[in-house]
């Protein structure tokens, strides 16, 4: 077997950034959630958590005292717990460095700095370093220094405002979006960063903002501000100039969201309706003469699904091959076939709880398809190992450094840990 095919076997079984070496130092959403993806995809993981725990651990349901955010969003990842404040910690996260590929972190600019670990003397240790640097407001600029979460980023970004009715506040999802959005454009910047050390030895900073991250998903406004002054606002389910675009309300209850923007889908909703004379009345012919009369058309659909329940709803627009589905919520979810076949609720052993369901893996690749290989575990349950295989350190010297309170091994009760 040549050298290639023994790389690919390797990451057939053991996922496409099988290899590669990930020290993650972030807490809450967007820096786990960039690790997490990693992680997925068979890169070592090992997460660095305060004694105290990460904040995610309190943030949404726990079952049998277990936090089942931290079991998904910490998935596949080992788990050490230093304390970054102390100068010992500091020296310890020094000392794993050179084991590592890639450090995430996402604390307020200035923070690794005064700890002594920022780029400058971590490209010391390492030249060839990867540091993917998340904040609120990016490393540079006059808001730098302000502290930021993603709803601050959401906000700023312009993309809050365009979130809810056109007559009520901004609203939010009821999710962290911009942290999940900020995650996705981290992993994204450190897989270039990564291929460009590949080739050429030379390490670099990522730096992601939260407010840049949430901007560019309003790109399109952009120029129409710029070129016409227009400032676009909440439009509530509605995709502005995209007429019939949004949700209806069925005779059952239930909303569908129908999205016939298109001429050729248009035409073939007016079948399913029993109405094509719709389709060459001039109000409604082109995209165009729609978006003109957006209200009517979308009053005429509205009328037409009261008249049916949202089951039969979906089977006539499924035939018709026009998009349109249900709002599902996760009952909805758990009872669907297709989320079921395209492997998207993983049931996941766990040495707490017995076993987790966890949402799969996004995106899938043919040849070496990520996994989810344990749930997350609890703080510092990977300390010993990690701190033993990497450094060396004997078990009297971890148990040291634990009376030290420099790092914490999860030996204690879990739940006092947490609550420190």
């Amino acid at each position: 077997m040549n050298n290639s095919n023994f790389i690919l076997d390797q990451l057939k079984e053991n996922g496409a950034l099988y290899g590669v070496r990930v020290l993650e130092l972030g807490s809450t959403v967007s820096g786990p959630f960039c690790g997490r993806i990693f992680a997925d995809f068979g890169a070592e993981v090992v997460k660095v958590e305060a004694p105290g725990g990460d904040p995610i651990r309190g943030l949404g349901h726990e079952y049998q005292g277990k936090s089942l955010y931290a079991a998904s969003i910490l998935r596949n990842k080992d788990n050490i717990s230093i304390n970054l404040r102390s100068s010992e910690g500091q020296t310890l996260i020094k000392k794993l460095l050179p084991e590592f590929d890639i450090v995430i972190e996402n604390f307020r600019p200035g923070t690794l700095e005064k700890w002594g670990l920022g780029y400058d003397e971590l490209s010391k240790i390492k030249p060839d370093i990867i540091l993917t640097r998340i904040s609120g407001y990016g490393q540079t600029g006059p808001y730098s220094g302000k502290p930021g979460y993603g709803v601050i980023g959401e906000a700023m970004s312009g993309l809050r405002d365009l979130i809810g009715e056109p007559d009520r506040p901004p609203s939010r999802v009821a999710m962290p979006l911009t942290d999940y959005i900020t995650g996705l454009y981290s992993m994204i910047g450190t897989l270039m960063a990564l291929r460009v050390r590949d080739l050429t030895g030379t390490g670099q900073i990522v730096d992601v903002s939260l407010i840049e991250s949430a901007f560019s998903f309003v790109e399109s406004q952009v120029p129409a501000y710029a070129q016409k002054k227009v400032i676009e606002t909440r439009a509530g389910s509605r995709l502005p100039n995209s007429a019939p675009n949004t949700i209806f309300k069925c005779g059952d209850g239930q909303y569908v969201h129908i999205a016939a923007l298109a001429d050729s889908v248009f035409r073939r909703l007016t079948q399913a309706m029993a109405q094509p004379q719709l389709a060459d009345d001039p109000r409604f012919r082109t995209q165009s003469a729609r978006n003109a009369n957006e209200a009517e058309i979308e009053r005429i659909v509205q009328d037409w699904a009261l008249g049916k329940d949202s089951a039969s709803i979906q089977a006539l627009l499924d035939q018709a091959e026009v998009p349109a589905t249900k709002i599902f919520n996760m009952k909805d979810i758990f009872s669907d076939p297709h989320f079921e076949q395209r492997k998207m609720l993983i049931n996941v052993p766990d040495d707490d709880v017995g076993h987790v369901t966890l949402a799969g893996v996004v995106p899938k690749l043919s040849t070496t398809p990520g996994t989810i290989k344990w749930a997350g575990k609890k703080v510092g349950q990977d300390t010993e190992h990690i701190l033993s295989k990497y450094l060396g350190l004997s078990e009297v010297e971890i148990a040291a450094l634990e009376d030290d309170g420099v790092v914490y091994t999860g030996q204690e009760n879990y739940e006092q840990s947490v609550k420190v």
